[in-house]
């Protein structure tokens, strides 16, 4: 399935963004004037076509990604987090259209053939979803699959493929490495098998690493094994990881800086820490409001009415508005953009913006 990469036509009302310079440059704002972003996305935006008419999912999403940095994505159920990086891969199948910039190491990718993304993916940029029992061949061993990444990637053939194969399984810290090539993946746990994905992303020696919802069918010990080793190879790696969740617990334990995204926008964008002492849009505070507490007496966990709007009814103004406790008129009828309260502290609240 391959996503089309063609400009969107005018009797849908939907055109590229014309975001004022000072917000479609915001996120830059906390690069170091000498450092180039690993990953740089200005003005995304998706939309499907549904067979009448494009059905807009992104809304113009802008970040940047330095090497070695770890991203948390966070929102509800179709807040748009994986698309965007559906986007990014070229992955929306026949029905996607894309407008925007995705710039890798300073070059546009938005625009590439399928036949030159196929040599980005997994060399460059590779994925690893959430439950890897439907991302494994079942009837294939674990490790012909793996042996056919590395061949792929690297073009070794034979014992030369089965070494890497196994220096992989080994290095995703797999036990009798050699053996469990063998093994088919209903044979193998769900941790293990998603330790599988992890090796099978690293065959090509990615810049990026994406992790969508790495850890979500998994018990809390095994979560965090595997967290603990994607941040190891990142360390050894350098490459950048960006980790979709809708746990905030984990975002809080691994990422640098955290992504807030609600209906197919970016509400909110700051380091971890800030985001977590310093909450500013009213949807980043409902859901740390959500968490339960670790200490202090028990009380009844906060929850935000309603729920995220269908991309067929989205309000005019600020999509959160019609939940939001602290809405005005201007919420309902004016988009707040995504604008810098500090230089590494954006958000898009008319309640922090004049």
């Amino acid at each position: 399935m391959e996503a089309t990469l063609t400009p969107f036509v005018a009797q849908d009302g939907w055109q590229p963004p014309r975001t004022a310079s000072r917000h479609l440059n915001a996120p830059a704002a906390a690069l170091r004037q000498d450092e180039r972003p690993l990953l740089s996305i200005r003005g995304l935006k998706v939309a499907f076509d549904n067979g009448t008419h494009l059905v807009p999912v992104l809304h113009g999403v802008d970040m940047d990604l330095r090497r070695g940095e770890t991203l948390g994505v966070v929102g509800e159920s179709g807040c748009g987090k994986s698309v965007t990086w559906m986007a990014v891969m070229q992955l929306l199948g026949r029905r996607g259209r894309i407008a925007g910039k995705i710039l890798l190491n300073g070059e546009d990718i938005a625009g590439l053939s399928q036949n030159a993304m196929a040599r980005i993916r997994g060399r460059r940029i590779a994925m690893i979803f959430q439950d890897p029992s439907s991302s494994l061949n079942p009837v294939k061993t674990i490790g012909k699959q793996l042996m056919e990444a590395v061949t792929l990637h690297h073009g070794l053939k034979g014992e030369a493929a089965r070494a890497e194969s196994v220096r992989l399984l080994d290095r995703v810290r797999i036990p009798s490495a050699a053996q469990r090539m063998r093994a088919w993946p209903h044979e193998l746990s769900g941790g293990t098998n998603q330790r599988v994905m992890i090796a099978m992303a690293l065959a090509g020696r990615p810049e990026l690493l994406v992790a969508d919802e790495p850890t979500t069918a998994l018990d809390v010990t095994i979560q965090a094994q595997i967290l603990d080793l994607l941040q190891e190879l990142q360390r050894d790696t350098g490459m950048g990881l960006v980790l979709i969740s809708h746990d905030l617990g984990v975002i809080a334990q691994v990422c640098d800086r955290v992504m807030v995204m609600y209906a197919g926008r970016v509400v909110e964008q700051a380091p971890s820490a800030t985001l977590f002492e310093q909450a500013r849009h009213p949807y980043t505070r409902g859901l740390i409001g959500a968490l339960p507490a670790l200490e202090g007496p028990i009380k009844r966990l906060e929850a935000i009415p309603g729920s995220v709007p269908s991309p067929m009814a989205m309000p005019a103004g600020c999509g959160f508005s019609p939940r939001c406790p602290h809405r005005a008129e201007r919420c309902e009828r004016e988009l707040p953009p995504l604008a810098a309260i500090r230089n590494d502290h954006l958000t898009a609240c008319w309640g922090e913006h004049p």
